[in-house]
């Protein structure tokens, strides 16, 4: 069933330009579209690039092609979308369809055809045109929770023929949605040493004042200079109480547009902006979205629609102003804030910084950190802003800074490692200390043969050496050695590695190579023997597991099955 447009759900923010089919595409599954994430929604590091569906909490509903067209791409992974499929359909539109448990019995023989073939979980295929074709309606796939997914659902998407990603409600997927957009927070900008907010520069959180009409009005604040403003918001869905992102913001300053954005299309390539478009800092400390109404240097998100002078507002002594923000959902349905504002001039107090044990960055410059026996290198353009920050390494631990800034590009570290045995240093690896507790997350490490380990991260932080020199962990979990197996469907096993992680795997029955598939975040694997590979009495089970760093476990047992 093809769900049809209705015009009273167009918002006034924009794509009004663009012409999307809206009696083209069906949904994917066969019960009401209730999202538990909403397109562009604010996700760390990124735009969520998608639709969540809600499954009702299921595994193994029926995933229908929502158009005719041909499978042009299947990946499977431990991570990301875990087991998905893309369809490209003759309207130039692609499907994707993320986070399934299992696919249609055609499509699952042909991805375990190439995984025995590769002698791997993880696969990757582009599927020729006339090799995989579908049909409107035809069940391809099951909804699952596979890949970096907190619980069963449907990650859908529709991309245009550049890979740019698209609202799917902009194709009519019909969603019940009478709630207006909530705030929670708003707060001002001083964008310069000149310009003041209630006599302070910098942020300044304002109280928020809800009505009983569901606006909103801020206490009346004094300022002067050029200001700009921000906004913590989000949006729920009438059958949902998932706290779910807003799809428009516009701002007006006496009656006049200075701010506009919608959130209805985006590449993948400029989706980590995002940390430029929130406030970073206050994200990484408080864990708040703050959404700016201004745009800063390098901040080149297409999302944005209309802006005036980068949308900040200039106030002048002696005057009385008002600034609205409106916030709407993809349905319409809006809220106000009203900011009342006096102008008022107030007298610069110098305020002193000390920059004596920092480190000053030029942006627009690479920049190479030396100390002791560790490089790091941060390439031009990795920075916003020219920026002091604090370096220095100790006991082979970089101190880079806290992550409060954030970062376009990727900045590498590089240990020199020569005064470790070569017996020590194949069990080392660069680590980021998270938390409180600095707990050591494994970041990539590449050997160099002049003794150096190389990583890069996405961001500012705490880096360290960390030895790894103990095997993974493997159990058993629903057979015993030499037992009859013979009325089970799978073995599963629970692997579990404390430091570096898990980086690879393989299970074999007799010396032939079975499937096994990963589940990260239960620390699960499973082989089903409907694979049928396994057809001896007497079978010879045996699984390495291997770590980060190259240490490994093995397992054997002898099982039996007619």
């Amino acid at each position: 069933m093809k769900f049809l447009f209705i015009p009273l759900f167009l918002t006034t923010f924009a794509f009004s330009q663009v012409e999307y089919p809206t009696d083209y595409f069906r949904s994917p599954l066969d019960i009401p579209v209730i999202p538990s994430g909403t397109f562009a929604e604010l996700r760390t590091n990124h735009f969520h690039a998608g639709l969540d569906i809600k499954t009702q909490q299921r595994e193994g509903l029926n995933i229908y092609t929502v158009a005719e067209g041909y499978i042009s791409r299947i990946k499977v992974s431990h991570y990301g979308y875990g087991k998905v499929i893309y369809i490209t359909h003759p309207n130039g539109y692609t499907s994707v369809y993320g986070h399934l448990s299992s696919y249609a019995p055609i499509i699952e023989a042909y991805v375990k055809a190439k995984q025995y073939e590769q002698e791997s979980y993880e696969v990757e295929m582009f599927p020729a045109v006339d090799e995989l074709k579908v049909k409107t309606d035809e069940i391809i796939a099951y909804s699952g929770n596979t890949g970096s997914s907190g619980g069963p659902h449907l990650h859908f998407e529709i991309r245009d023929q550049q890979e740019r990603t698209i609202n799917p409600l902009l194709f009519g997927l019909e969603v019940q949605d009478k709630k207006s957009p909530f705030v929670s927070g708003v707060y001002a900008y001083t964008k310069d040493d000149n310009s003041f907010v209630n006599g302070r520069t910098g942020r300044v959180e304002l109280r928020l004042i809800p009505n009983k009409n569901k606006d909103y009005n801020v206490e009346s604040i004094n300022a002067y200079g050029n200001i700009g403003f921000g906004v913590i918001s989000y949006d729920q869905q009438d059958l949902a109480v998932n706290q779910n992102g807003i799809n428009g913001l516009q701002a007006f300053f006496n009656g006049h547009k200075k701010f506009e954005m919608d959130f209805n299309r985006f590449s993948f390539s400029e989706t980590r902006h995002i940390n430029r478009f929130l406030d970073y800092e206050l994200y990484k400390t408080k864990r708040s979205r703050i959404q700016k109404l201004f745009v800063e240097k390098g901040n080149v998100l297409s999302l944005y629609k209309e802006l005036d002078n980068d949308g900040y507002v200039k106030i002048a002594d002696s005057t009385a102003s008002v600034y609205k923000i409106r916030i709407t959902d993809f349905h319409g349905n809006e809220s106000w804030v009203t900011i009342p504002i006096n102008g008022k001039k107030m007298s610069k107090t110098p305020v002193s910084i000390d920059t004596k044990s920092k480190t000053y960055i030029f942006a627009e410059q690479p920049t190479n950190l030396n100390e002791k026996n560790v490089n790091v290198f941060i390439p031009a353009n990795s920075f916003y802003d020219d920026a002091f920050i604090d370096f220095k390494v100790s006991n082979d631990t970089i101190y880079l800074h806290k992550d409060i800034i954030p970062l376009q590009k990727n900045v590498t570290l590089q240990y020199d490692v020569s005064n470790y045995k070569d017996s020590e240093i194949d069990k080392l690896y660069i680590a980021e200390l998270i938390g409180n507790k600095r707990y050591p997350s494994y970041l990539n490490t590449k050997r160099g043969d002049n003794k150096t380990l190389t990583a890069s991260s996405n961001a500012l932080g705490t880096y360290a050496l960390v030895m790894d020199t103990q095997g993974p962990r493997i159990s058993a979990v629903n057979f015993q050695d030499k037992k009859w197996l013979s009325n089970y469907r799978y073995l599963k096993f629970k692997i579990t590695d404390d430091l570096s992680g898990i980086s690879n795997y393989r299970a074999t029955i007799n010396g032939k190579w079975i499937l096994m598939e990963y589940e990260y975040k239960t620390n699960t694997l499973t082989f089903d023997f409907n694979d049928n590979v396994v057809n001896d009495t007497e079978n010879e089970l045996k699984l390495v597991v291997t770590d980060n760093v190259g240490n490994s476990s093995t397992f054997e047992a002898t099982f039996f099955r007619k």
